[in-house]
């Protein structure tokens, strides 16, 4: 039984097969491959893209899917974590895809050996569906190699899982990665860092753009928005003409995280992301339930 709790738990044979299915997945519709299969879905934090993403995903290869909404569950009677998925394990399900705010909820899952898990994003700390998708939709777009390119990541990096998994698959990959965010939003890293994009957008292939979670942090270090977007928003003068993939795992907050002029331009694969994430969860769901 093979679980997603973050991308270490795939080799890189099988990161190289999930990229190769991805691409087959977008190209041509595929059989129902898990035609009488039924998954679960168990998000205790909200969630539009991925779960549906997920959603679409199944279904596409044949799956059902079953939505647990843990607001009208037994949780909210009292009952544990542990002791909702013993029971939706009980109920034979194929896989159970989990979202929470707990680093160690999915890891924790897993380790009860009774379904596969799969990660839909934990904590701060992991979301391995979204680094994969982002990995496959730089390889599409860099023609099957990344290895050596540089990725600056910017903005609220200390509370980003998107981040904290990026950060571990793309360097594995052989991408080199460097952070751009003020001192307070910036994790402990040996990685190179900058309180300014401009001091390394000269020298970068990639940016990606994340989401400012100004509400997260107890200290205030931006009047508002506004404040933060001057400083930190992907706009056309800071692009200029630069030959610059940008990326964002959604959602956008317009003109604070990428403008909406940005949001238009052709360098811009916002929504590409959002169409590879489909093909990327296919083959996860694949590799998982039929090749593990």
């Amino acid at each position: 039984m093979q679980h997603l709790v973050d991308t270490d738990n795939f080799s890189d044979e099988q990161i190289a097969q999930l990229l190769h299915d991805a691409k087959r997945f977008k190209h041509k519709r595929p059989i129902q491959l898990l035609r009488d299969r039924l998954l679960i879905t168990l998000f205790f934090e909200a969630s539009t893209r991925t779960r549906s993403s997920f959603e679409v995903a199944a279904k596409k290869l044949g799956a059902a899917v079953v939505h647990l909404d843990p607001s009208r569950s037994s949780t909210k009677k009292g009952e544990s974590l542990e002791d909702t998925f013993a029971n939706l394990c009980a109920m034979d399900p194929d896989a159970v895809i989990i979202r929470h705010s707990d680093n160690h909820a999915p890891g924790m899952l897993a380790d009860m050996h009774t379904t596969p898990v799969i990660n839909a994003g934990a904590g701060n700390y992991a979301h391995p569906t979204q680094a994969l998708l982002d990995l496959f939709t730089m390889i599409e777009h860099f023609n099957g190699n990344v290895k050596g390119k540089t990725i600056a990541i910017v903005g609220d990096i200390v509370s980003s899982r998107v981040a904290s998994s990026g950060i571990r698959l793309f360097t594995r990959m052989g991408m080199h990665v460097v952070l751009v965010a003020p001192e307070q939003f910036m994790p402990e890293s040996t990685l190179p860092q900058y309180k300014k994009l401009e001091d390394v957008i000269d020298n970068v292939d990639v940016i990606m753009s994340l989401r400012a979670q100004l509400e997260r942090h107890e200290e205030e270090l931006f009047e508002d928005y506004a404040d933060y977007a001057a400083q930190y928003c992907i706009s056309k003068e800071r692009m200029q003409d630069r030959d610059i993939l940008l990326l964002h795992p959604g959602p956008v907050m317009r003109n604070i995280d990428i403008s909406d002029e940005m949001l238009e331009d052709p360098r811009c694969k916002v929504l590409t992301q959002v169409k590879n994430g489909v093909y990327m969860r296919m083959a996860i769901l694949k590799l998982l339930l039929l090749d593990s």
